[in-house]
């Protein structure tokens, strides 16, 4: 039997994976998008970028870890307050996981685009959007602390 508070905490799960994936692909698009200009130009720049392509991809990763790890609490017949404790969770993954992701893409875009005017230049620029990494390692972390007090 599906109570309020089951559907309330697998509304904050989709929810983590949903939001953490838009993050990613939007994220994923503007690296993918700038990778595809730079290589039509130098194709030999593949493997220098490649990093810088696929960083965006890690938040949709810790959201799907945050619901496996939420997905661990459920139970039916839960009340409402466990299930919006549940909410509350996976909240800090979700949102960090979208915004981090989408900036983060921005950032490793333009990197991309800096590797495709100056080669030599791509092991310095990964600190840039690796910086915004921590947030999102920062989200999934409270998350995580979160989870384990419920």
């Amino acid at each position: 039997m599906i109570t309020t508070g089951y559907a309330v905490a697998m509304i904050g799960i989709a929810l983590c994976v949903f939001l953490c994936g838009v993050g990613s692909c939007i994220g994923l698009f503007k690296t993918g998008s700038a990778a595809a200009g730079v290589l039509s130009e130098s194709p030999k720049k593949f493997g220098k970028i490649m990093v810088l392509v696929l960083l965006p991809a890690t938040q949709g990763i810790y959201g799907f870890i945050m619901a496996i790890i939420a997905s661990g609490n459920l139970a039916e017949g839960m009340a409402i307050g466990e299930g919006l404790t549940i909410l509350g969770a996976t909240l800090p993954m979700a949102i960090s996981g979208l915004v981090s992701g989408a900036f983060q893409g921005k950032t490793a875009a333009n990197c991309i685009f800096a590797v495709g005017k100056e080669e030599s230049l791509s092991g310095k620029l990964i600190i840039y959007p690796a910086m915004i990494e921590f947030y999102a390692i920062l989200g999934l972390l409270i998350s995580i602390i979160l989870m384990s007090g419920i």
